[in-house]
């Protein structure tokens, strides 16, 4: 009985493995591989590396696409969307300038209600009148 038979040995041997296990799963020390530690920092720096090949890749990659369109933009004269926005917003600023509630609006010449500039159409206009109407127009 017991293990002086060929297969106690083999018992004995299962055994041991098993209380070896039993005590790794109930949280005792586990054996550990002295290269462990170098094999996972050797794994994570690999994962790094992959990760920055990939960026640069990808970096590469945009950049060449990035040529095209400004070769397209400068073909047809297209602006870039921030460059319009840039623009449109110094126009804005431009506009605005001086002014505390919102910008004004652009009046062409003539379209004023200035009484200097309808003085000065009714000039105009007397100028091409005959003499006679001149003077009609000048007596009252």
């Amino acid at each position: 009985m017991g293990s002086d038979g060929p297969d106690g040995h083999v018992l004995g041997m299962f055994l041991m493995r098993a209380t070896k296990d039993m005590g790794k799963m109930l949280g005792g020390e586990e054996e550990k591989d002295p290269d462990a530690q170098k094999k996972e920092e050797e794994r994570q720096e690999a994962l790094r590396q992959q990760e920055e090949e990939r960026k640069a890749k990808y970096a590469r990659m945009e950049a060449e696409r990035e040529s095209i369109r400004q070769g397209i933009r400068d073909k047809y004269g297209i602006k870039k969307k921030e460059e319009r926005e840039a623009e449109a917003q110094a126009a804005m600023e431009q506009a605005s300038e001086g002014s505390l509630t919102r910008p004004k609006k652009a009046v062409p010449a003539g379209c004023g209600n200035d009484e200097e500039e309808e003085e000065g159409i009714m000039d105009t206009v007397m100028k091409y009148l005959p003499g006679p109407l001149q003077d009609m127009f000048n007596k009252k």
